[in-house]
């Protein structure tokens, strides 16, 4: 540890869904609803969420097992260690850390993109123009406001950050409740019609994004110290998470259908918003969708930077990274050394445009699938090397779950490669290439230690030494 301090266990079940459900709801659906519709249908956009959600949920059910077993912070790191050793776990750690970091950088920068939606005349006072996009003075500041918000109640306290999470998340699902009971009242099924277009191509058009907007219940593991409540109940909760996304995304395609039809969809720039106005009547009501996808951007922000601080303060207090950065406030118990580096680059990120955030969460998404793809694989080496460790929450069927949630993980990977459909470009290669050789710096720096239930001890004394 960076000292005697321990975190302070104030998460309660509320707390522990607000986190994993608002780290996967950002503001992507508001925006690119009406697409899904288009190239799928109705029933075909919704069947490619239920698919692609019940693929993740297969990938949760191994985290869910894991953090039950090793209620840790820091999660990733954690298992990957005991399982594979100090050098596979700094991988892992290290893959995730880059898509945390682009998350909390890149919301930073929807927050002023979706407030032009609102604000119109928002741009004033060019800064300079990053990748072809120009830079307005105001539009960063609003970016820098609410980091600097974000960052300060995650510096706090796990409680203030957990309360906002908890009121934001609150919002967004009365947001979807709106929307459901507009599409009952107001909602035309034959508007709908034709239910599927665009035959499989059409569902594997929406199906490939479908599992990237689902990134983030893997957050609830890297709180997992804070958490107050039985083991078992956390593996439950995470998996829950990932059902509650599976439902608000499914409402809203489905109310998105119900109310445009084809000609409304293919001239709607918001279609979610032109939807809920159009259900209820009103355009109060497509504001209102937009404030949710406001919440959406907040709690996404909020989540990952819980969990990114988390993996930050774990690597570090496992010798990984500086010592420095597991300091834990004597007063708030939180990483606020992890808290306030990574808020920090969260409040400069608004200064490099929306395109250059775009390519850093492009490369995060391909890390992040990287670590699944460790976990599974740890999921299932642990099952065989240590069949008797504790499992609050255990998972039947395991073999054939790992095995699912590996070939699944490498699967969504491998949709980032040359040639397939969520290709990553040259910049985002660079970043990646960078963001490896930097790691590669820090993985020379500390001895490699095997695998074992005692191996972060041995790494901690091996570091020290």
């Amino acid at each position: 540890m960076g000292n005697d301090q321990t975190f302070v266990k104030a998460l309660g079940r509320a707390d522990v869904l607000a986190v994993g459900f608002g780290a996967m709801i950002g503001f992507g659906w508001v925006v690119l609803a009406g697409e899904w519709v288009s190239g799928a249908g109705t029933a075909g956009a919704a069947l490619a969420f239920v698919l692609g959600g019940s693929v993740m949920a297969v990938v949760g059910l191994t985290y869910a097992e894991l953090v039950s077993a090793l209620p840790k912070a820091g999660g990733e790191h954690h298992y990957v260690l005991r399982a594979l050793g100090s050098r596979w776990a700094f991988v892992a750690s290290w893959a995730m850390v880059l898509g945390y970091l682009s998350v909390v950088a890149f919301e930073a920068v929807a927050l002023p993109e979706t407030a032009l939606y609102l604000f119109p005349d928002l741009p004033a006072g060019l800064l300079w123009t990053v990748a072809g996009y120009d830079v307005y003075a105001t539009w960063a500041l609003v970016g820098i406001v609410g980091a600097v918000v974000v960052t300060w109640l995650n510096y706090v306290g796990i409680r203030p950050a957990a309360v906002a999470q908890t009121v934001a998340v609150a919002f967004l699902v009365a947001v979807g409740f709106v929307m459901l009971t507009g599409t009952v009242a107001g909602g035309s099924a034959q508007l709908a019609e034709p239910w599927f277009t665009g035959g499989f191509a059409g569902i594997l058009g929406v199906l490939v994004a479908v599992p990237f907007l689902f990134v983030g219940f893997d957050v609830i593991p890297q709180s997992a110290e804070e958490i107050k409540l039985p083991e078992r109940h956390i593996g439950r909760l995470l998996v829950v998470s990932v059902l509650m996304a599976i439902a608000f995304y499914v409402v809203i395609v489905v109310g998105t259908g119900f109310a445009l039809d084809d000609v409304a969809l293919a001239n709607s720039q918001l279609a979610a918003a032109d939807a809920m106005t159009s259900l209820w009547g009103h355009p109060a009501f497509g504001t209102l969708l937009v404030l949710g996808g406001i919440a959406g951007i907040l709690t996404s922000w909020n989540a990952f930077l819980i969990g990114a601080s988390r993996l930050v303060y774990a690597m570090a207090a496992s010798g990984m990274l500086p010592r420095w950065f597991a300091h834990v406030h004597p007063r708030y118990r939180t990483p606020t050394h992890a808290i306030v580096f990574i808020g920090g680059l969260s409040v400069l990120a608004p200064l490099f445009g929306d395109n250059m955030l775009t390519w850093l969460v492009n490369a995060g998404g391909l890390t992040i699938t990287m670590g699944f793809t460790m976990v599974a694989v740890t999921f299932l080496v642990l099952r065989r090397r240590e069949p008797g460790l504790a499992r609050p929450f255990r998972v039947r069927g395991g073999p054939v779950i790992g095995v699912t949630a590996a070939v699944a993980s490498l699967v969504l990977l491998s949709l980032y490669l040359p040639g397939m459909p969520a290709a990553l470009g040259s910049a985002e290669w660079t970043i990646i290439g960078g963001w490896w050789l930097a790691g590669l710096y820090f993985l020379t720096r500390f001895p490699e230690v095997g695998p074992g239930a005692d191996g972060e001890q041995r790494l901690i004394r091996a570091t020290r030494r």
